[in-house]
C-alpha cells in the first residue's frame, strides 16, 4: 500500500518541483482560495508546528489553510522544539506540522552524508518516513531554510576578513580569544550542529568560547559582538540582513538542505490525501527563499504577530 501511495503522487510531485525550482509565478502565487473551498468539509485535523519564528508563521499558513478548506482545526502550534513536535506527530497528538528534510535525514533517521540534490534528499526522507513510520510528506517548499554561522559586517577586519567556515581554522588557530560563537541549545549537540561542522571541518572553538542562548539572542549578541563574534543562524532569517550580518560560506557542504514540508499523520492522509496535496502543492511552490525571508523579517524584525503574517501572505496570494 505504501508503494502504491508514493509512486501515485510522484506525478504530481514533479510538477511541483519544477514550479518551485523556478520559484513559482513571479516568487508569489496564485493558488486560487475558491478553488479549495468546501474540499475538508467535515474533517478535523490538529495542527502544530515547532517554538521559533519560521514555525509559527508555517503552522499559521496550515491552519488558516486548512479552515478556508473547510476543516475544523485545533490549534496547536506552538507544540515546542524538534523532539517534542516530531513525538507529538509520531503518537497522534498533532495531525500535522512542517518539517525539515536534512532535520530527518539527520537527526531521525541518524545519516551521516546529506544528499546535495534537493529532489532527491526529499525523496529519500519521504519514502522512509512513508515505511517505518506512516508518516506523508507532501511536496517540500522552495525554500532552504539551513544552519549558517555569521558575523557583523563591521567586524570583519578585525575578524581576518574570513569568507568561508575553512576560513575559522586560521582565526582559532592565530587568535583563539575572537574565536567566540554564540548558539541555541539544539545546535550545540545536534550531529547536524556544531559537533558534526567541528568534526568536518577538522577544527574545535575554544570551550569557554561558547555560549548557548535562546535563539533570539544569538542574532543580536552576534550584531553586537559580545558576548560572541559570531553566531550561528537560519539562512532564511530575516534577520540576517536587518542586523547587516555576513554568512559564512558552508564551503565543505556539510550542512544538509533544509527544504520543509507538511507531514500527515496516516489517519488524516488516507481520507484526505488528494484534497491536502491539492491545498499544500501550490503554496510550498509559492515559498521561495525571498518571500520565506520576508514573511520571517516581519515576525523576528518588525515583530508583527504570526497569524496576521500568515494570512496576508494567504491572501495576497489567493490562497484563502
Amino acid at each position: 500500500m505504501h508503494t502504491r501511495k508514493v509512486l501515485a503522487a510522484s506525478g504530481a510531485l514533479i510538477m511541483t518541483l519544477g514550479l518551485a525550482a523556478c520559484g513559482g509565478d513571479d516568487g508569489g502565487g496564485g493558488g486560487g482560495g475558491g478553488d479549495t473551498a468546501g474540499l475538508l468539509d467535515g474533517a478535523s485535523i490538529t495542527v502544530g508546528s515547532k517554538d521559533f519564528d519560521e514555525q509559527l508563521i508555517l503552522g499559521n499558513i496550515s491552519k488558516l489553510a486548512l479552515e478556508n478548506a473547510g476543516a475544523d482545526v485545533t490549534d496547536q502550534i506552538n507544540t515546542g522544539g524538534t523532539d517534542v513536535a516530531r513525538a507529538a506527530l509520531v503518537n497522534g497528538e498533532i495531525d500535522t506540522y512542517w518539517e525539515y528534510n536534512g532535520t530527518a535525514w539527520i537527526s531521525f533517521f541518524q545519516e551521516t552524508e546529506p544528499i546535495a540534490d534537493r529532489i532527491e534528499q526529499y525523496e529519500v526522507v519521504r519514502d522512509r518516513d512513508l515505511e517505518e513510520n506512516d508518516l506523508h510528506w507532501l511536496a517540500p517548499a522552495d525554500f532552504n531554510n539551513t544552519y549558517a554561522l555569521a558575523y557583523q559586517a563591521d567586524a570583519a577586519d578585525d575578524l581576518g576578513n574570513p569568507e568561508t567556515l575553512s576560513d575559522l581554522a586560521t582565526l582559532i588557530e592565530e587568535d583563539p580569544d575572537a574565536a567566540t560563537l554564540c548558539v541555541e541549545s539544539e545546535f550545540s549537540a545536534r550531529d547536524d550542529g556544531l559537533p558534526g561542522m567541528e568534526a568536518t571541518y577538522g577544527y574545535q572553538f575554544p570551550s569557554d568560547n561558547v555560549t548557548v542562548l535562546d535563539t533570539a539572542i544569538v542574532y543580536s549578541a552576534a550584531a553586537e559582538g559580545d558576548p560572541c563574534n559570531f553566531g550561528e543562524v537560519f539562512t532564511s532569517d530575516g534577520r540576517v540582513s536587518a542586523l547587516d550580518l555576513v554568512v559564512l560560506e558552508d564551503d565543505e557542504g556539510f550542512f544538509p538542505l533544509y527544504n520543509p514540508s507538511p507531514v500527515f499523520t496516516d489517519d488524516v492522509y488516507a481520507e484526505y490525501g488528494d484534497e491536502l496535496t491539492e491545498i499544500f502543492d501550490p503554496i510550498s511552490a509559492a515559498l521561495t527563499q525571498e518571500e520565506m525571508t520576508a514573511l520571517n523579517e516581519r515576525v523576528s524584525v518588525d515583530l508583527e504577530d504570526p497569524a496576521d503574517v500568515a494570512e496576508d501572505w494567504l491572501s495576497e496570494n489567493d490562497f484563502i
